[in-house]
């Protein structure tokens, strides 16, 4: 495989990150943003921040209020000097464990229909065994290592941004809406970016449009907008918290014959560009992995349906979107019934899969490489699954044990994914292994919390990510030919 053309900047240190940029002149902003999600600045007395040596200027902005100074430092030491007032509105009555309660009093009653075959109730009375299962999901943060930052700079009646951002063409538009410019008088360069998972290509270009209305409000010609990390985790745009109630009956041989599935969670497309793709009450990316999984198919009764309730807390694809959660419901309740049926996880899923070859492969590979079937040390458990998504097919072997504690240690994973043509392979596995190591955060450590309507995590001391000692050992990628 080709080696990354950008190693060697990001090892001897001359990729320059958004966070990096500087020019004579420039003016660093940081934003005090309400405390809760949808609230409105009442009244701002900044004479105290504007006694800080440094601070420039404090300006009214939509999304808050913005402080001006020569460096970071004095702009952060002034927005905590600042005294306002807000309108905190109808967010504040946004509670993480009122939510869950809600949620699992819509999941009681079918919603918008998402995927339907025949007569779940009938086939589901028919049944030898049923099994009932319940998953939950939270609001999870992105949390990319570089906090968001933008750059802007209007000069001759042209602009120019240097910003990391994955979606550069909706931010230039952003951008010339707010300073009443054309898009092609604006520039934006996309430098070298430190984690975006989806954060970075927010419909609503909320960073970019922030800095813009920073310089609009302040008139100042050259500006750095800096999010501090505590910003970016309670600052919003969040993987939505979901539920899904899933009952599955089994004939006498033990196989899924009727399938119930409630799946409860905000819509991402909702009120965004994307809204359009929601159809029939479905934004599809909240089902997605459920409603087109193959399991699905094979079953002739199925129901599922989709809660799309709404609150302040704004929410934006994570990672793999809706796979998020989807995947581990499904392979979670796949093993569930096998449990029930008194059968094999690896030839359960053989039997169930046998009409989707790629699944196949990649469920074999990665079994045959971890060695399944073999006796494992004792206090050592394995576990596998297989998923689809964006048209890879990935299967993880998992081998954990639990610490007296009882929290998980994950051991090793042996992972196989069939992503088409590996033009690439060093690059696959890349992804691959920190896929891996951010599934490890999500699993065991993520979760961010509302109360009152604020978020409590803040950093990473509360808003845990995975470090080296969480991580497994030992990870083997391997792709399907």
């Amino acid at each position: 495989g080709v080696k990354r053309l950008d190693t060697p900047a990001k090892i001897n240190g001359t990729a320059k990150f958004g966070m990096d940029m500087q020019f004579p002149g420039m003016l660093t902003a940081v934003v005090l943003h309400a405390p809760v999600f949808g609230a409105k600045v009442k009244t701002v007395d900044s004479a105290k921040a504007k006694a800080i040596a440094g601070v420039r200027q404090v300006v009214q902005i939509p999304s808050g209020v913005a402080v001006l100074a020569d460096n970071y430092w004095a702009a952060k030491k002034g927005r905590a000097a600042l005294k306002v007032d807000w309108d905190l509105g109808s967010g504040v009555k946004v509670d993480s464990n009122a939510m869950l309660a809600e949620y699992k009093q819509l999941a009681q009653k079918p919603g918008a229909t998402a995927n339907k075959a025949g007569d779940v109730d009938s086939a589901m009375s028919k049944a030898v065994k049923t099994v009932e299962a319940e998953y939950t999901f939270p609001y999870l943060a992105h949390s990319p290592m570089e906090p968001l930052n933008v750059t802007i700079q209007l000069k001759d009646g042209k602009c120019e941004i240097w910003t990391g951002t994955q979606m550069p063409g909706l931010d230039q538009g952003a951008a010339a809406q707010v300073l009443g410019l054309k898009p092609e008088q604006i520039r934006v360069n996309t430098v070298f970016l430190g984690g975006g998972f989806g954060r970075r290509a927010t419909p609503s270009s909320d960073f970019v449009k922030e800095a813009a209305e920073i310089v609009k409000a302040s008139g100042k010609p050259l500006v750095k907008m800096v999010w501090s990390r505590e910003d970016d985790v309670k600052g919003g745009y969040y993987r939505p918290a979901f539920l899904h109630k899933i009952t599955a009956g089994l004939n006498a041989q033990g196989q899924p014959i009727a399938w119930k599935h409630t799946i409860v969670g905000q819509s991402i497309m909702e009120g965004t560009l994307f809204a359009g793709m929601i159809k029939d009450g479905i934004d599809g990316s909240s089902v997605e992995g459920v409603s087109d999984s193959p399991y699905m198919e094979a079953i002739p009764d199925r129901l599922v349906t989709l809660h799309s309730p709404k609150n302040e807390v704004p929410v934006l694809w994570w990672r793999s979107v809706g796979h998020t959660h989807t995947a581990m419901a499904m392979e979670a309740m796949i093993d569930e019934l096998a449990h029930t049926a008194g059968k094999d996880p690896l030839a359960y899923r053989q039997e169930l899969l046998k009409h989707s070859p790629r699944h196949l492969a990649a469920l074999n590979l990665a079994a045959e490489k971890a060695g399944w079937g073999k006796a494992l040390p004792a206090g050592r458990f394995r576990g596998i699954a297989v998923h689809e998504s964006f048209l890879s097919y990935v299967a993880h072997v998992v081998e954990i044990s639990l610490n007296e504690d009882g929290t998980i240690k994950v051991h090793r994973v042996v992972s196989a994914i069939d992503c088409g043509l590996a033009v690439n392979p060093d690059g696959v596995k890349a992804q691959i292994e920190s896929g891996i190591n951010f599934g490890v955060s999500a699993a065991l450590l993520g979760e961010i919390t509302l109360e009152k309507g604020q978020v409590k995590q803040g950093n990473f001391n509360d808003y845990v990510v995975a470090r080296m000692f969480d991580t497994p050992a030992d990870i083997e990628v391997h792709i399907v030919d």
